[in-house]
């Protein structure tokens, strides 16, 4: 089953996929779009172009595990993305991911501009395989 996952930005949105057999996450793309149609446009276009049969959206929970506007904005573009492509959204805690994408393209020595493209990608394959290996 092919899986992919959204790292939802306001600017940026990352995306990853999995592999067939649900063990390995893979960076898939990012969307640089500030319109939130667009967003969930292009997101929907990549769902369909990689035959995606599930669909993993980050859900940026705050520290002590309470959700804010973000929170609410994830849920509500995973309902979105649902209705407008037929495919199961399930939603997965994002906490640290950002962090942790940032630790990994420091020891890459990946800096500047090249980070800043690469850490919501990186984020999204790390959201993903949280989820594959939750529900192996």
């Amino acid at each position: 089953m092919i899986i992919i996952s959204v790292d939802l930005g306001k600017a940026r949105t990352g995306l990853a996929i999995s592999d067939k057999t649900g063990f390995l996450a893979s960076p898939l793309m990012m969307i640089e779009e500030k319109s939130e149609t667009k967003r969930l446009e292009k997101v929907a276009q990549a769902v369909s172009d990689n035959k995606a049969e599930l669909v993993v959206v980050g859900l940026p929970k705050n520290m002590d595990g309470s959700e804010g506007d973000s929170a609410k904005s994830a849920r509500e573009f995973a309902q979105q993305l649902t209705d407008t492509t037929g495919i199961k959204t399930v939603l997965q805690d994002e906490r640290g991911t950002t962090i942790t994408a940032h630790g990994y393209l420091s020891q890459r020595d990946v800096r500047g501009k090249k980070r800043k493209a690469q850490v919501d990608i990186v984020a999204a394959s790390i959201i993903l395989q949280d989820y594959l290996d939750s529900h192996r």
